[in-house]
């Protein structure tokens, strides 16, 4: 048994959502990192390419630093979520 808890059998719910937003700004993930790092929040390329493939967690400030490097807001990244809680 796992012990990382996932929702519909997902580890985060912003993966899709990043990949689509890092991609619409032409940022690789080497320059995410990158810009990451310069805030002092520290993911790995490879961390990144698993939380887009759904293979890894996502922290709160990571969510944030992701969403404020994008020059998104945050529910960007979690319109899935809402979306799967409003059809309830």
């Amino acid at each position: 048994m796992s012990l990382i808890a996932k929702f519909n059998n997902n580890m985060n719910v912003i993966g899709k959502r990043l990949k689509e937003y890092r991609t619409k700004k032409k940022i690789s993930y080497e320059q995410l990192a990158g810009k990451l790092e310069l805030m002092g929040i520290s993911i790995h390329k490879q961390s990144l390419y698993d939380i887009e493939n759904n293979k890894r967690t996502v922290k709160d400030y990571e969510l944030f630093g992701l969403a404020y490097v994008l020059g998104i807001d945050v529910n960007d990244l979690l319109e899935d979520i809402k979306s799967e809680f409003e059809k309830n």
